[in-house]
Formats: structure tokens, sequence, C-alpha cells
């Protein structure tokens, strides 16, 4: 499996990330296409496609934050699903990053929602905040009553939800 930065909106791999990402992720859990692309000229974001016998079968899109980073998005393309490469996916943040945390929609939700916690918590991550809320992300979205899960156990909380919200989403 091979992790290669993406380093300007222009790279031809962003189409299909973009189309995905727009797929997969409902409206108030995305950005729109201008803030999409200012991603990639931000020094603490780092988009990362993500490839598996040569195809590209997915893309993280991760803050480098003060002491922590903060997984914004992670994406196995729907073709790649259920054959294990989130897993591997996992282990590649786990071997590179000592600390992360990342935000899911609460189990009650559905299934989908369901299967998700229950793969982060098989992968090493943990519950640390239920009372978390998303930000709007710009006009016409809402902000997002989600979960908060760590692969460690955060000492403030609170100033981790503030930076998350100042830098993340400013």
């Amino acid at each position: 499996m091979e992790f290669l930065p993406i380093t300007t909106a222009e790279d031809y791999r962003v189409q299909d990330i973009y189309t995905s990402y727009t797929t997969t992720f409902p409206e108030d859990e995305r950005r729109g296409h201008e803030k999409f692309n200012a991603l990639f000229s931000n020094p603490h974001v780092k988009v990362i496609s993500v490839l598996h016998d040569s195809q590209s079968v997915g893309y993280l899109i991760i803050w480098e934050l003060s002491s922590y980073v903060f997984v914004e998005h992670f994406e196995v393309f729907e073709a790649f699903r259920s054959q294990k490469l989130g897993s591997h996916i996992t282990g590649y943040l786990f071997e590179n990053y000592p600390r992360i945390i990342l935000e899911i929609e609460p189990d009650h939700l559905g299934d989908d929602a369901k299967r998700r916690y229950a793969f982060y918590q098989r992968n090493g991550f943990s519950l640390i905040d239920e009372m978390y809320v998303q930000p709007s992300y710009g006009d016409g979205k809402k902000p997002l009553d989600l979960w908060l899960l760590a692969n460690y156990s955060p000492e403030n909380l609170k100033e981790i939800k503030d930076e998350i919200y100042d830098v993340v989403y400013h």
C-alpha cells in the first residue's frame, strides 16, 4: 500500500477524490469545492492519496495540530470497500502519528454508523466525547452532533476541541 501526498488542487487525482467525497459525505459533513481546493494551500493539512496494487483506493485528509493529528476525512472508495483496506490505512496512521483524533456519527444513527464505530473500535480508537458538535462548514450547512474518538487518552479535551474549532473549522 502506498500513501502519496497531494500538494496541489491541480493534481489529476483530486477530481476523483472530490467526486467520491461529494457522493459519500452528506452536504453538512463536507466543504464546498472552493473550500476543498483551499486545503491544498493550508500548512496544517495533508491530503493523502491511498494506492493499493497501483490503483487509487481512497484518501485521507488530516490536520497536523499542536500535539495530535485530526483526521477530517478518511474514505476507501466504494469499489474497494470490504477488503480490509481501511484497517491497513489505520495502521499507516498509527505508524506515522502517535496521537490521532477523529469524529464520527453516533452509532445510534443507523447501521452504517454502528459499522463505522465498530470498525474504529477494532482498530484501536476509543470514544472520548459524546457531546461534540461539529461546527457548520458554511452558509446553508448545519452543525452536527458527532462523537470524538482517539487512539490515546487526551489530557485536556476542551483545549483539543477549541483547537479543532479554531484551526479546522475557522
